[in-house]
């Protein structure tokens, strides 16, 4: 059994790596890619491969480092500190399914594999009008960073299929998001397909989780560019970190990020130890970092001042990400709906 010091040396060296990669502070990597074809740098990508994220979860026999989903979010949490554009969390749902020769290569860095499951906005259900076999029909909408991937992991009716980015009959349209990035939606016309066995499910619960400690992450590097605005401008000869009324405001940011931090990680420990409730652990989780995060990527454009509204003033970043989080997976209001919903269901 993993000892709490030795988690907390697991989690420290995670951290640490992830540091090396997504360096807070160092936003020049980010600009020069925001709204560019793919969104991301294959070279970041095999970089990342190396390190092993996608397969953090993946079971060791698999290939994988079968490591806890307190190490996922961990990982995920500094990603976003650096604004990390490269697919990581649709990566880790394709790896969560994939076995043999298809996930060798997508761990290996060589096939960026992206899922594509949503047919409508908000929702974690698998849309099921697209059907799918040893061909694929219908269309799929918010495919993420669909421009980059190499091959789709489609879901509908039929379950699960394999489907080359350049097949015949498959056509992506790019639609630019906030933070530089981009959605595809990809129509399949009778496009040639792979089934693969599995089911998506699980793996969305932990990509939700996981994108909510990326939200942490964010409004976490948000508030410490704000803290570190408010000791240094000065305003009729005093630092403005000085007056009463902006530090009233930067305690409730303070409290917000600090209330984000225990429901996500008491989300992950659920997850951890296959609990019931870790489906409405998870919403709770999703709900409160979605919604705490536009708070505080918001406060902290207001805190700045008017440099806050300027595209060359890093904060603007942040608030651009969490807007593009915040909605990923299912935004605050389909959370709150979905653990009303399993509360009901618990006490039937």
């Amino acid at each position: 059994m993993t000892s709490d010091a030795d988690l907390d040396e697991s989690l420290r060296l995670i951290r640490d790596s992830a540091r090396g990669i997504a360096t807070p502070g160092d936003t020049r990597r980010i600009r020069a890619l925001r709204f560019s074809t793919t969104g991301f740098d294959r070279d970041t990508w095999c970089q990342i491969c190396a390190m092993g994220w996608p397969g953090l979860r993946v079971p060791e026999a698999a290939g994988g480092s079968e490591l806890s989903m307190r190490a996922y979010v961990a990982l995920a949490e500094v990603l976003g500190e650096g604004l990390v554009a490269e697919p990581l969390i649709p990566a880790a749902i394709a790896a969560h399914v994939l076995r043999g020769p298809g996930l060798a290569s997508l761990l290996g860095g060589e096939t960026i594999v992206i899922p594509a499951w949503q047919e409508s906005a908000n929702t974690l259900g698998v849309g099921l009008a697209t059907s799918v076999g040893t061909r694929a029909n219908g269309q799929k909408c918010f495919v993420p960073l669909a421009a980059g991937g190499d091959m789709f992991l489609v879901a509908g009716q039929g379950g699960l299929a394999l489907v080359a980015a350049d097949a015949p009959g498959v056509r992506i349209e790019r639609q630019p998001t906030q933070d530089g990035g981009h959605f595809g939606t990809v129509t399949f016309s009778d496009a040639p397909a792979e089934p693969v066995a599995g089911a998506l499910e699980p793996a969305l619960e932990e990509a939700t989780l996981a994108t909510a400690a990326m939200l942490l992450g964010v409004m976490e590097r948000a508030f410490t560019l704000t803290l570190d605005y408010l000791r240094t401008r000065e305003q009729f000869g005093r630092k403005i970190g000085s007056f009463q009324a902006l530090q009233h405001r930067a305690a409730d940011l303070s409290m917000q990020i600090a209330l984000t931090r225990a429901s996500v990680e008491a989300a992950a420990a659920s997850i951890d130890a296959g609990s019931p409730q870790s489906r409405a652990a998870v919403s709770r989780a999703k709900a409160r970092a979605s919604q705490a995060a536009m708070m505080v990527t918001r406060e902290a454009i207001q805190l700045h001042g008017g440099i806050g509204y300027t595209d060359e003033y890093d904060i603007g970043l942040y608030l651009r990400r969490a807007m593009v989080l915040a909605n990923s997976f299912g935004g605050a209001a389909t959370h709150r709906a979905r653990f009303a919903m399993l509360a009901v269901e618990e006490d039937a």
